[in-house]
């Protein structure tokens, strides 16, 4: 009986795909979102590069998180009055994640192609499994591991002759210190999650993250930037970006699964390379295929064996029992 209603489930789902549009038939109203809010996120890094011309990168950071922080700030006041300690140490420790992450990749991009940033901060999602294994002693997977060795090969190839001697480059360091720092940041997300509010953390994170970065501005040695209007609207519309994406991943995600959302991510860099391309961007052959090993890593790192699936359909069906 299981397998005839396999059968005439996927029966149904045939049919109803021959019957819709082929080029939307594969992907639901939530996938569509998150390929739009991965086309955006591709676009932000030639932004942020433009605005480092009329601002120093830690002021930029802060600038852009305290807007993104008032505008979830601002329809969040409610859930603000219910904020507990334990929220507020979450939210500050995901802060901190995020000011080193975002600071150092502005920093990279100082001196860094655009799409090359993109490209190497894709590596968050192999070095999660990495830093998991290196500081909690959970030894990734075989799908993960096969990703990091992906990871670290096209890296050095993105990164050209220089990548394979492991001599990289000030801003290429920068850029992949900021890439642990988020695979951190997705850990304590992660390991946060069901225990807080995430409006109120989502706050306390943003808010920490700008305040951080603001404090870096004096022992960065940055000059405080004059009025610009590049500098007001870049950093304004990332942190209004910023504040709609968090609520469009929050709606989308429920719906649409982890693999998928990680498949869908895996273009942010892709896209980057699309917009730095058209900017006059341009990569070496032999880099194209490192940052083409990286998008590669990163949706092999999200792959399961038939094993691992086996044994989470079995506990799923044993929390569904117990329940």
């Amino acid at each position: 009986l299981f397998f005839a209603g396999q059968q005439g489930q996927t029966a149904v789902q045939v049919r109803a795909a021959m019957t819709t549009s082929p080029l939307f038939s594969r992907f639901s109203k939530a996938e569509c979102v998150l390929v739009v809010i991965t086309m955006i996120w591709g676009g932000t890094f030639l932004l942020v590069q433009h605005a480092m011309a009329v601002s120093g990168p830690m002021f930029f950071v802060g600038l852009r998180f305290a807007a993104a922080a008032l505008i979830v700030g601002a329809f969040s006041l409610r859930s603000l009055r219910g904020l507990t300690l334990f929220e507020l140490k979450a939210g500050c420790f995901i802060g901190v994640a995020i000011m080193f992450g975002y600071g150092l990749q502005t920093i990279g991009l100082q001196t860094i192609l655009s799409s090359q940033s993109a490209f190497i901060t894709a590596l968050y999602v192999p070095f999660v499994p990495l830093l998991q294994w290196l500081v909690l002693g959970r030894r990734p997977g075989l799908m993960p591991s096969i990703g990091i060795m992906l990871a670290f090969t096209g890296l050095m190839l993105l990164t050209g002759p220089a990548g394979a001697s492991l001599n990289f480059s000030p801003g290429e360091i920068a850029t992949l210190i900021g890439a642990v720092a988020i695979a951190a940041e997705i850990i304590m997300i992660s390991a946060f999650a069901g225990q807080v509010d995430v409006r109120r953390v989502t706050v306390v994170q943003l808010a920490t993250a700008s305040v951080l970065s603001f404090l870096m501005v004096v022992p960065m040695g940055e000059a405080l930037p004059g009025f610009s209007w590049l500098l007001l609207f870049s950093a304004v519309g990332l942190g209004l970006t910023s504040a709609v994406i968090q609520v469009a991943m929050n709606w989308a995600q429920k719906s649409v699964s982890p693999t998928r959302a990680t498949l869908i991510y895996a273009g942010e860099p892709v896209w980057a390379g699309v917009v730095g391309r058209i900017a006059g961007e341009r990569f070496p052959p032999i880099a194209m295929v490192g940052a083409a090993l990286i998008v590669a890593a990163v949706i092999v790192s999200e792959m399961k064996t038939r094993g691992q699936k086996a044994l989470e359909a079995r506990n799923e069906l044993e929390q569904e029992t117990q329940g």
